[in-house]
């Protein structure tokens, strides 16, 4: 389907009064561009361990919205397909721009607003949910295969231990390097019967694949309620019960409803695929849900990180750390949790 996008050059301050404009229009899917940096609580719980760098915040920004860019497009639209707008046939283009532009000089009446240009072009809409499905086949990391819901078994892979993923939304297909280095943690370290804490299971193929390779079970945490449910879906798809594998969505850093529910000085390994600074802030409160002796896998650490979490664990005397791994850019730590003196 084709759309026209209409972006106006606007300044951060008028960014509300233009989309709540917008809004009362009928417009909805509107983006907003600016070099405004995230912040700390913004970013919580994103994959990301480098935020990318911006041109200085100037104070100006971008709003677009769209509108169908032919017929097809207008009667989708106007039916209540998934479109950015859904109220505006074709016929409307020229009648709902002068409204936009209204709107925009009452705007200016309340906020300097900057030139409030606006800029025409087409764009056509890409079925991105399914696209990058072509580029994740099956792939081996030691004796696991991972394979998503849609592909058979490879002939030359018919002896490993297969899991099948299919992430969704959520972070975790197997082919991303930090993942596979837990893999290979897991192969190493697990024993038949291990209790496993995955903390930010993301598909849960962490879990997953520690309950494959015998624990008894496994708990996760992650933030994202939507992740729940698709490592849960994951988890029926390899023939993985709810009693097995339990998930809760929430923090075990600072919720003590989590924290309990986690349970204490239970765990044999836990592994945790996030970012070095979440994995430091991790070093208060992991301790006390690890077996003395349990081993945690960390990754999720650009090797731009590397020393910063490891001078951390130096400071957290009831961790040592066992081995450093490295793939690509990424870094896995793994640690194991001294024994108690008696």
């Amino acid at each position: 389907m084709k759309w026209k996008k209409f972006t106006i050059e606007t300044t951060v301050a008028a960014v509300d009064f233009i989309s709540e404009e917008l809004l009362e229009l009928g417009i909805d899917g509107i983006e907003i561009e600016d070099h405004v940096p995230l912040t700390e609580s913004e970013t919580k719980g994103m994959f990301i361990d480098i935020l990318p760098e911006l041109p200085p915040d100037d104070g100006s920004a971008k709003v677009s919205f769209y509108l169908p860019g032919d017929k097809e497009t207008a009667e989708t639209a106007f039916n209540g397909g998934d479109a950015p707008h859904m109220g505006c046939t074709l016929l409307d283009h020229e009648q709902v721009l002068e409204q936009v532009k209204a709107a925009l000089e009452e705007v200016r009446l309340f906020v300097e607003a900057g030139s409030l240009a606006l800029q025409e072009s087409e764009t056509e809409e890409t079925d991105w949910m399914n696209n990058w499905k072509e580029f994740f086949h099956p792939f081996a990391v030691g004796n696991i295969l991972i394979k998503p819901t849609w592909e058979e078994i490879p002939e030359e892979h018919q002896e490993k231990l297969c899991i099948t993923i299919d992430p969704g939304s959520a972070f975790g297909t197997g082919t991303h390097e930090t993942t596979q280095l837990c893999l290979s943690a897991l192969q190493k370290y697990l024993r038949t019967g291990d209790l496993v804490l995955d903390v930010g299971t993301g598909s849960g193929i962490l879990a997953i694949a520690a309950l494959k390779l015998g624990a008894k079970s496994a708990f996760g945490t992650e933030l994202d309620e939507s992740a729940v449910a698709t490592a849960l879906e994951n988890a029926a798809q390899n023939d993985v019960s709810q009693e097995a594998f339990k998930v809760i969505c929430g923090n075990l850093i600072g919720e003590k409803a989590i924290q309990d529910a986690a349970g204490y000085e239970i765990y044999d390994v836990a592994v945790a695929n996030i970012l070095a600074p979440v994995i430091i802030l991790l070093m208060d409160e992991m301790g006390r849900h690890m077996k003395p002796g349990g081993i945690w896998i960390t990754s999720g650490i650009l090797d731009t990180k590397e020393d910063e979490v490891k001078e951390a664990f130096a400071a957290h005397p009831e961790f040592e750390v066992l081995e450093t791994c490295r793939q690509g850019e990424w870094v896995s730590v793994v640690v194991r949790k001294k024994e108690k003196n008696l």
